[in-house]
This record gives structure tokens, sequence and C-alpha cells, in this order.
């Protein structure tokens, strides 16, 4: 058994870990500089705009015809539930452990938010769980890839079919998770993503909705950006609100989009060194390796903790 630091073996980062985020340099600044000086501000103003480039370049991260950026993550996931038509009477089965706004955005829409449980070998949503919660009033299902580790998207997808549901993915925490070498949100009628600024991606706040669906699109477009532009004429036809990224905002992200792949990489193999250091401590472990996981955009790691295994600590300090 490996001597833990914490009962006096030697520490792997005696100085402590270098914390710096979010990352940036002049590529920020002079983004913003481009923005500030052209008094085209407003996305809605500036159709090829920071906003409108870092919709194009993200849709191509993710791999999805469509990307539109909004105002946050909690915003992407309203509009996709009203994209996808969910409002009163119905339900939206959701996993039971998830950042509140997964369940929070079913709420807003009118909703009732459908908690399952978890499948303990992944902590992501139990497919099994999901089939015995539907009922005639299930619209949508909205797995959470929790952590940046992906949900079992071959069953969920398969139990979507059978039973003519929606599926809305959370990609919050999950830039650059792959499965089946596809990226989150690229794989359920929606993806919904924020990049608020504790997020792997990141533009300070902001959120983005991906999908291949034109005509799931329109919707999305008009209650973003609250009208729609028909032979140059504004038709203003819904009640809806205002949650579009300001091209202050789509700088930053348009910025930062150059790095995200390097550093998901860089996540990545960290995460593979941290699991091969973990099989020489035992009780503790990361999650087994699933092939159909062909990578995860790590936002924190998972620690399976064995309880038979005791340990002598050293309390005197």
């Amino acid at each position: 058994m490996a001597q833990l630091a914490i009962n006096g073996g030697k520490p792997i980062a005696p100085e402590g870990l270098e914390r710096r985020w979010p990352i940036h340099d002049g590529a920020e600044k002079k983004a913003l500089l481009e923005v500030l000086e052209s008094g085209r501000w407003c996305s809605r103003a500036n159709p090829k705009g920071k906003v409108a480039q870092a919709e194009k370049a993200f849709a191509k991260l993710v791999g999805t015809r469509h990307a539109r950026a909004v105002s946050t993550g909690t915003t992407a996931l309203e509009l996709a539930m009203r994209a996808c038509d969910v409002s009163f009477g119905d339900e939206v089965i959701v996993p039971s452990v998830t950042f509140l706004a997964t369940a929070s955005s079913v709420i807003t829409s009118g909703a009732v938010p459908i908690f399952v449980d978890i499948d303990p070998e992944t902590y992501q949503i139990s497919p099994a769980a999901i089939e015995a919660a539907i009922t005639e009033r299930t619209k949508a299902i909205l797995p959470v890839h929790y952590g940046g580790y992906p949900a079992d998207m071959d069953r969920i997808l398969e139990i979507a079919r059978k039973h003519d549901l929606f599926v809305i993915e959370d990609c919050a925490e999950a830039h650059g998770t792959e499965w089946r070498g596809k990226k989150v949100g690229s794989l359920g009628h929606l993806g919904c993503f924020s990049f608020q600024m504790s997020k792997s991606l990141t533009c300070g706040e902001g959120g983005a909705i991906t999908y291949d669906d034109a005509a799931l699109g329109v919707d999305v477009f008009s209650m973003a950006r609250t009208s729609r532009t028909r032979q140059g004429k504004e038709t203003h036809y819904l009640p809806v609100g205002n949650w579009r990224m300001s091209e202050f905002v789509g700088a930053i992200l348009l910025a930062q989009l150059a790095r995200v792949e390097e550093q998901t990489e860089t996540r990545y193999d960290n995460a593979k060194y941290l699991a091969r250091e973990l099989e020489k401590i035992d009780g503790v472990s990361g999650l087994k390796d699933d092939p159909r996981v062909t990578k995860i955009g790590y936002f924190f790691y998972f620690l399976k903790y064995d309880p038979t295994v005791s340990y002598s600590y050293n309390n005197s300090f």
C-alpha cells in the first residue's frame, strides 16, 4: 500500500498545485478592442460579428449543423425546452444528481421534472430508471453528462425512439466529451452548454444550444432574439424575452475556442496519469473504462471509495 502524504508519505506536489483560471492573453484583449472600436456591440446588429463567428466555430467543434449562442447555460436549457414544445402538463425525466438548473429549466417551462436515480457504476442517469419513469405525459429525457463523463447515450436514444421522446443533452460540464467518437451535444435532438467562468470553455457568462434539425432552430432563434426578419421587416409573433449574447462576450468566447481542444487533451492526459497513480492506493479508484467513451472533457474527476479498506491516520498535526 502506498504511504499517503497525510500519513507521512512524500507529497506529489509539496508546494501545492498552481491554479490559474480562466487562462487568457492578448488574443482576448485584441478581440474586445475590435468590438469596442467597431461601435457594433450588439450581436443582432452585427450578423457577421464575433458571436456569429463563435457560433460557427462551436458548431464545427461539436459536430452539428447549427449552434446558437445565448446569455447563460440555464437560458440554453430553458430555450431548448420551448423548442421541443415542452409545456404545462408535460413531464421531463432528469437525473437526481445534477445542478439545480437542469430541473429548474423544466419548471420554468411549465412542466414537471421527474427525478430518477443514477447508475452507481457511472454516476450518470440510469437508463433503466428512465424507462421505469415514463408515463403518457413524458415529453423529453434530459440526460446530464455530469462532471464531463457521458451518460449511456446508446440506451437513452433507444428508449427515446421507442417512446417518441425528445432528448435534450445537458452538456454544461462536458465540453469535448465524446461517445463513440461523436461529441456530446450532437447525439440528442439538442445540446445545451454553459460558458460560465468555472467551465472548461468560458467567456465569463454565456451558453449555447447545438442542433441539426432546422425546424427546432427556428423556434430557438426567434425566442432568443425576440423577432424574425421577413423581407426586411421585423415580425414579433411571440411574447418572449431577450437572451442573446453580446458581441463583447462573443469576442472572449471566440478567443477561448482557439484553446479548448488543446486544454481538453491536457485534462484527458492528466486524468490518465491520475488513474495510474490511484492504482497504487488501496481503497480508492476511478471509474471503470468503457470503450464507448472515446474522450472525457473532465470538469471534475470521480473517485470511488471502498469502505472495506481501512487506514491508520496520523492525527498528530
